[in-house]
């Protein structure tokens, strides 16, 4: 799988030093970035703008729970019937409490 622009501007090194410094300040939260989100409409693709792409999420909270603070943060409004898919190293977790 080739590297993503972000991982290649950003070497791991810096990253896991950027992780250790939040997770000393914040013991009880977890950084999570997110990448992408992508809607696609019949044959258009849009991009959705969020807010936020750095989140402190506290460490008891649900995948299902984070799907739903990224889905209020999105600046174009989401319909139900569309999905919002979190993947972990390309797995797709639990979204519930197990």
């Amino acid at each position: 799988m080739a590297k993503s622009s972000f991982k290649l501007e950003h070497p791991l090194e810096k990253r896991q030093d950027e992780v250790a410094r939040i997770r000393a300040k914040y013991p009880d939260r977890i950084p999570v970035r997110i990448f992408k989100l992508l809607l696609r409409r019949l044959e258009r693709v849009t991009f959705l703008i969020l807010i936020k792409k750095k989140y402190l999420v506290p460490a008891d909270l649900t995948v299902g729970q984070f799907v739903y603070v990224v889905r209020k943060r999105i600046k174009l409004k989401l319909s139900a019937e569309k999905a919002i898919f979190v993947f972990v190293n390309n797995t797709l977790p639990p979204t519930g409490e197990g």
